[in-house]
């Protein structure tokens, strides 16, 4: 079933407003009387040059700033990049767990429906494997079951996984 001219601008306002696939195809058929399936209101969507705008997710507090480690990355990335003298954090700020710190390392082949994967060690030296997939959702999976590092070793990594991705380690 094709739309006319009105019926596309309609459509094209619903997308403006920031309505989902689901919300057009049910309005659609309640406001317009135009009966679709999902997938032809996809295919109508896209025959119409329209983008389906993603939802913004809700902001997350911002961690108290903390100052940047240098994380373990491949030999190519470790001389791109030389840590600044002050990255280097003052004894009071160290991690508590272990002693250590949170270590990176980005796999050379990444696996199936990942953007980039690799290996992490928390500063009590135990590890995890991490991905990130298409959609920006963090996996990760312990080496050791049952093992949740701490809530520090955690942001340290988030921050250090975001360092390395802005610096074009993908």
């Amino acid at each position: 079933m094709s739309l006319d001219d009105a019926q596309k601008q309609t459509v094209s306002n619903w997308i403006e407003e920031g309505l989902e696939l689901s919300e057009i195809q049910g309005r659609l058929s309640s406001e317009l009387g135009v009966s679709m399936t999902y997938m032809e209101t996809r295919f109508l969507v896209d025959d119409l040059g329209l983008q389906i705008k993603d939802k913004e997710p809700e902001p997350e507090p911002e961690p108290e700033p903390q100052p940047e480690e240098p994380a373990t990355q491949p030999v190519e990335q470790a001389q791109e990049e030389a840590p600044s003298p002050e990255a280097t954090p003052a004894p009071g700020d160290q991690p508590a767990a272990g002693g250590g710190k949170v270590t990176i390392e980005l796999d050379k082949i990444t696996p199936p429906g990942a953007v980039v994967a690799g290996k992490v060690t928390f500063s009590d030296g135990k590890g995890a494997a991490w991905s990130l997939d298409q959609m920006g959702r963090l996996g990760l999976q312990t080496d050791e079951e049952g093992y949740k590092p701490s809530e520090e070793d955690v942001m340290e990594f988030q921050m250090e996984l975001q360092a390395i991705l802005q610096r074009g380690g993908v």
